[in-house]
């Protein structure tokens, strides 16, 4: 949530901070604001605005340069959207600015030792603490100003810090929301996300929690917030900039859903092993050994992560015979967890960056429990603190909402089910057929998105329902429930998901007419169970949409998908309930990349 941008060198900075702001536009936000100064300008200069990128743009007189400058997209915590809520913060003598993501838990106790010492403040936010904090601080340097406020802050933090009578530099700090610095050619660049530096620099260092730095435009040293040196080697992003574009489409998700075929074939290649009916996945720094002393598998993440952790749990038990399950890591890490030393838990995060599942991962790793990452950014925090793990080479994610990376994500599941079950008791026959699955799947991707404009004439007839139902059974379970999450959050039409075999257990009292529901069909050992659903659905009126490998006599409309290996199928079938969610809420004219009060990168509580 939220986006810092900040850049020091020898080029107008205004456009540079627009720009990266603009490609932080994704990670959802309600206001934005930039400040910016030069080694010869007397202060600070400043221009905030309640909305979108586009408006504080327009706010920027044509006047205002310089070659130093932060900038912010702002998703609201305290305080409402407002131009004064806006990041950056000042302090009244217009010395300081701050730029901050996270929150600031003692807060209230911060501002109400200020306000007794007589500090008046202009906004709402918690942010505005640190700013006066800075201010009033009698250190001699700008790092030990930043250093000293950040003793007294508790909570969570990407923070980056101008101060007029420091204009050669830009301080930065980090404690559970991300920084990333970008090395340039005497200019240096820091975001809270690679894309925003991508289209200057590839060469970037990610700082760890309680790791700040200082940027200069031809320097820039890191060291930890009580002082102590660090060592910050630059690494190679391998991602372009390109990556970031629309690429001809008119939406991000619809360029993401259409790309999954080849991401697909990139989470795989490379890692088939032929010879041996199995993959290599030497990230997970697991040997056999290893592998065959884990006695239980715990999945954890959050939304649609913790949904594809879901399926991963299920193919992991049915390939390895290992039990698993997948449990939401907002919840996890509060319910005070018996960790045991043979449960191998397994974070799972888009970003990699996501604070429930990162805070999870540490307090694991704090009780000397063993966690591996399945996660799509190379170098983000959980990569760094988790023992080893599985990068699902999605390619940037845009759009707020989860597709290609949601499908990677549980194909991975699908290699490190094999990868177990390999070593354990899956026979050389069963690994041979998962393989020749998983090579079928980029293909029958493509064979489903062809079918695009029949999906999108299905979804303009459910586009006017107050709400829908969806349904599936042990594996297509987790399909409905990601199903149901993306209709949501695109479109906004409440959604509920449910296993089929619970509908008689109270949910068939919601069905009539006005109440679609889909359904989840495979031709699996429970396809006869599955149509007895539709049956009891038919039965009270209910209109049925079914995902399934054959027509469906009982439903008003099917879906029809490739059939692969059992195991494999949830893969296909949630890719057109992509689609049905797109087109719906494309058909009811909503803002698709940018769901209303959702932001892409969880980064606070």
């Amino acid at each position: 949530m939220c986006g810092i941008v900040g850049y020091i060198g020898k080029r107008d900075v205004a456009p540079l901070l627009l720009e990266g702001l603009q490609r932080l536009e994704y990670r959802g936000y309600d206001s934005a604001g930039i400040v910016i100064t030069s080694p010869k300008a007397s202060g600070l200069k400043m221009v905030k605005a309640k909305g979108r990128v586009r408006d504080l743009e327009a706010r920027v007189p044509k006047r205002f340069t310089g070659t130093t400058g932060i900038a912010h997209t702002r998703w609201a915590t305290h305080g409402a959207p407002s131009d004064i809520n806006s990041h950056p913060h000042l302090d009244p003598e217009n010395k300081v600015a701050v730029v901050h993501n996270g929150i600031v838990d003692n807060a209230q106790e911060l501002r109400a030792k200020l306000e007794a010492d007589g500090v008046v403040f202009a906004s709402e936010t918690d942010t505005e603490v640190i700013t006066h904090l800075i201010a009033r601080s009698q250190a001699t340097t700008l790092e030990e100003k930043v250093r000293e406020a950040l003793k007294v802050v508790e909570g969570t933090y990407g923070i980056a810090v101008m101060h007029a009578e420091f204009n050669d530099r830009i301080v930065v700090a980090r404690n559970g929301s991300p920084v990333v610095l970008g090395i340039g050619e005497k200019e240096m660049f820091v975001a809270s996300d690679v894309a925003a530096l991508i289209a200057h620099t590839r060469q970037v260092v990610t700082l760890d929690d309680g790791e700040m730095a200082t940027l200069k435009a031809d320097d820039f040293r890191t060291y930890t917030t009580s002082g102590a040196s660090t060592t910050a080697t630059p690494e190679t992003v391998e991602w372009e900039a390109a990556s970031y574009d629309m690429g001809g489409h008119d939406t991000y998700m619809h360029k993401e859903i259409s790309e999954q075929p080849d991401a697909v074939d990139r989470v795989l290649r490379g890692r088939i092993d032929d010879r041996f009916s199995t993959v290599h996945l030497g990230g997970l720094n697991l040997d056999a050994r290893e592998a065959r002393s884990i006695r239980r598998i715990k999945i954890l993440g959050c939304g649609t992560s913790y949904h594809a952790g879901l399926i991963g749990a299920g193919l992991i038990e049915s390939m390895a015979r290992i039990p698993a399950d997948a449990e939401p890591a907002s919840e996890f890490r509060y319910r005070n967890p018996v960790v045991d030393p043979d449960t191998l838990y397994i974070a799972v995060s888009q970003s990699g960056e996501t604070y429930d599942v990162l805070a999870a991962v540490q307090e694991l790793k704090r009780k000397g429990a063993r966690v591996i990452g399945v996660v799509n950014v190379v170098g983000s925090a959980i990569a760094r603190e988790a023992d080893g793990g599985v990068y699902v080479h999605a390619g940037p994610e845009v759009c707020v909402v989860s597709t290609k990376c949601f499908t990677n994500t549980v194909t991975a599941f699908a290699l490190i089910a094999l990868h177990l079950g390999r070593i354990r008791d899956l026979s050389v026959t069963d690994g041979k057929r998962i393989i020749e699955g998983l090579r079928k799947l980029p293909a029958q991707i493509s064979e489903i998105l062809e079918t695009e404009d029949e999906i999108k004439k299905i979804a303009a007839e459910y586009a006017g329902a107050q709400s829908m139902m969806f349904i599936g059974r042990v594996r297509g379970y987790p399909v409905a429930l990601e199903a149901s999450l993306k209709l949501k959050e695109i479109s906004y039409i409440h959604a509920e998901a449910y296993p089929a075999s619970e509908l008689k257990h109270g949910p068939l009292a919601l069905i009539e007419p006005a109440l679609p529901t889909v359904a989840i069909v495979p031709d699996d050992d429970l396809l006869e169970k599955n149509r007895a659903a539709l049956e009891e659905i038919k039965a009270r009126s209910g209109r049925i949409l079914a995902v399934a490998h054959q027509p469906q006599a009982k439903a008003d409309h099917t879906i029809v998908v490739p059939k692969n290996e059992d195991e494999l199928d949830p893969i296909l079938m949630g890719i057109p309930l992509q689609l049905l969610a797109y087109h719906t809420a494309l058909a009811m004219g909503r803002d698709i990349d940018k769901p209303r009060n959702l932001a892409k990168s969880v980064t606070v509580e």
